[in-house]
């Protein structure tokens, strides 16, 4: 029997505002006990159903709202939060917090955002639905019947007409009603006709020249050092200045380290290195047993930051650059968090610089990129949509599916578009006085991208 118990070495949760490791599992099945670091605060005021909670301060300082009253609370503090009450907490502090009896998934309601951590309006749909029947939502069981049917549904019947139309009606519902949260999955060269298209717009640039380029969601450093490696392998006489930032200090702290294991991540739940050949492990890693660290080569050049593309603060530290890639975690969020963000994220790209985003709702992406006048880059476009197997695997039962590609669709070249060039509009390129030097989409390219919180 264990009769001690250490701090875990990595986050067992995180969210904007905070991050905690869960002790254990302890012999008690009834009782958890976590470390939280707040750096802001929980991300939502909630109402737990059945589990009390208890917080002691080991250090710092912040305040707690319960029913609508404030406590504030400092070093040595203990705060017990029965169960059916509204509360929070705020501050920069550390906490030992106590849940008995354990944590389940459907004890906490989510009320409302923390305006200390998060701003906007705040999703319904967060709590799993409204109503529920024998304590499920209705939808939630629709949609799994369905996505057990949709399994065993022969690849030739899911393209024909109705049944396709079938699908994006499922996949309307598990967009409105689905209940979203980061996920932990990334992988090395995830989308490689992505990183050629890449290849291929980097090969116009001058000699010597300074590419600047960003990475946002960077995660655990997978895609970073993707794109850092095919950027110096394709030109090594560029300057390359790669920005990789994520919300996730824990993520970007692992990331920075450049060492994974190829026994298992603790940071994700796949395995990051199955769609690498033997050759590109080499290219890429240096080996010690079942540990690989990213040669220093490709680490060279990389700045990696925590910050929030939901805050302008955050991405106007980065600077104007030549290339964002922005990748499968804005899908993660509600559709108006989302498309703020890909709007403000878009501020970052430099005039004629380009855009990488797959990985969100398509109705937001084209909204906004008609709203902005991106150009489309079709060269590649529906290899890059296929390029990465798992999102379609999503299709139509999960929010985060990725719609199959429709060429009856009289926008399908827009819509499915996951590269784009950011121009400005004839007056606005009066006014700077800048003309394009980048690749222009008009001709081919060679012519010219948390778990919510426990406590």
């Amino acid at each position: 029997m264990r009769y001690t118990h250490s701090l875990p070495t990595l986050p067992s949760f995180d969210g904007k505002g905070l991050f905690g490791y869960t002790f254990g599992p302890l012999q008690q099945k009834d009782l958890e006990i976590y470390y939280i670091e707040v750096e802001k605060g929980h991300d939502t005021f909630m109402i737990s159903k059945r589990i009390t909670r208890v917080y002691y301060v080991i250090c710092g300082s912040g305040y707690f709202i319960i029913n609508d009253r404030r406590y504030d609370v400092s070093r040595g503090m203990l705060v017990e939060v029965p169960p059916k009450v509204e509360y929070s907490y705020s501050g920069k502090m550390k906490l030992i917090a106590v849940s008995k009896p354990r944590w389940f998934s459907s004890n906490d309601r989510y009320t409302k955002w923390n305006p200390d951590v998060l701003q906007g309006d705040f999703p319904l749909v967060i709590n799993g639905g409204s109503w529920k029947i024998f304590g499920k939502s209705p939808i939630s069981v629709y949609l799994g019947l369905n996505r057990r049917l949709w399994r065993k549904l022969p690849a030739a019947l899911s393209t024909l007409g109705p049944v396709r139309s079938y699908g994006d009606l499922l996949h309307t519902l598990a967009r409105r009603h689905g209940v979203r949260a980061q996920a932990p999955s990334t992988f090395f060269l995830r989308n490689r006709p992505q990183l050629e298209l890449i290849r291929r717009v980097i090969e116009q640039r001058a000699k010597t020249d300074t590419l600047r380029v960003a990475v946002l969601g960077c995660s655990i450093g997978a895609e970073a050092y993707s794109v850092a490696w095919e950027i110096r392998s394709a030109r090594p006489d560029l300057k390359l200045i790669l920005h990789a930032l994520d919300i996730s200090k824990p993520a970007v702290e692992f990331g920075k380290c450049g060492r994974y294991s190829l026994v298992a991540s603790p940071l994700t739940d796949t395995d990051i290195l199955e769609r690498m050949t033997e050759t590109e492990i080499m290219e890429l890693f240096d080996r010690d047993g079942d540990i690989v660290t990213v040669k220093s080569w490709i680490k060279e050049g990389i700045k990696w930051q925590v910050g929030d593309v939901a805050e302008s603060e955050s991405l106007d530290a980065l600077g104007p650059q030549d290339i964002v890639i922005a990748n499968n975690f804005l899908c993660h969020m509600y559709p108006s968090m989302a498309e703020r963000c890909l709007r403000n994220i878009a501020r970052s790209v430099r005039p004629y610089g380009y855009l990488f985003v797959s990985g969100i709702d398509l109705d937001i992406r084209t909204k906004v990129a008609d709203d902005l006048g991106w150009r489309p880059l079709q060269e590649l476009l529906e290899d890059i949509h296929e390029g990465d197997p798992c999102m379609k695997t999503f299709w139509p039962w999960h929010y985060a599916g990725l719609e199959p590609l429709n060429k009856k669709r009289g926008d399908w070249k827009r819509r499915y578009a996951a590269a784009f060039q950011l121009v400005l509009d004839d007056k606005e390129a009066g006014d700077s006085g800048n003309e394009s030097t980048s690749v222009s989409v008009d001709a081919p390219l060679h012519e010219a991208m948390l778990d919510a919180p426990k406590v």
